[in-house]
């Protein structure tokens, strides 16, 4: 299928994981793709034009955006994951977890909307369900950033419901990306103990009895990029596994 032939979308994060996975799939329903991320070689491969874009740089998003002629979709991947509670959570972490989760969207989001009101589309935020669907151990500064992008989402979808934009934010549960098999590494390292049982804790929290793909993840942006989900605005769409319910 090539339902989004006609379509230019902006990626953001889109060198690795779920943001790759996204750019790759709307190519292949063939929007054109700006793919974009801070470190410009993991963009090696894919289609469409591949720019290098510091997300929390707000001249550097406005600048991009500006040179563009038209657009009619935006991903906001980019994002952090920190690992704690509160206590292990530094003032740094707390700003620096706000800054690329929460700001960054906002950066590219108000950047955007100019085109995306003269020509119709769709804004989609990549969430979790952590945050306020859910808590998880050791989220504090992710899920308060997540439950933010849930209400900046919903926001965006209000303002614009008339006006030709629609916004909706993709919750995910765990994923199998190279973001997540880092912090098994890392956990692993800190306890001392095989990643594998690391790795298979995250696994047992899941009722599906695995993690998620990116690929299902992608699917999911490439409907609510498309004019099959025209209906669909201000969503929190949960796609976890069951980890929820």
């Amino acid at each position: 299928m090539r339902r989004l032939a006609g379509k230019t979308i902006l990626v953001t994060a889109a060198g690795q994981g779920i943001g790759r996975a996204i750019a790759e799939r709307l190519g292949q329903e063939g929007a054109s793709v700006i793919a974009t991320d801070l470190r410009v070689e993991g963009l090696d491969g894919l289609s469409g034009r591949l720019e290098q874009l510091d997300v929390t740089d707000a001249g550097a998003v406005s600048r991009l955006i500006g040179s563009l002629e038209h657009l009619q979709g935006l991903v906001n991947c980019a994002g952090v994951v920190h690992h704690g509670d509160i206590l292990a959570c530094d003032e740094a972490s707390w700003r620096f977890s706000f800054e690329l989760n929460v700001h960054a969207a906002y950066h590219t989001t108000r950047a955007a909307l100019p085109l995306l009101l003269k020509y119709g589309g769709s804004v989609v935020n990549i969430g979790s369900v952590v945050g306020s669907i859910k808590a998880a151990p050791d989220r504090f500064a992710y899920g308060a950033t997540k439950a933010a992008l849930i209400g900046m989402t919903k926001a965006l979808a209000a303002d614009y419901v008339t006006r030709g934009v629609r916004a909706n934010i993709i919750c995910p549960g765990t994923v199998d990306s190279p973001s997540w098999r880092g912090r098994v590494d890392t956990q692993a390292e800190v306890r001392g103990v095989d990643r594998q049982m690391v790795e298979a804790e995250f696994v047992a929290r899941q009722p599906l009895g695995r993690v998620g793909s990116p690929q299902e993840i992608a699917a999911l942006a490439a409907y609510l990029l498309s004019d099959e989900s025209a209906f669909t605005t201000g969503q929190a769409h949960v796609i976890d596994g069951g980890w929820s319910n």
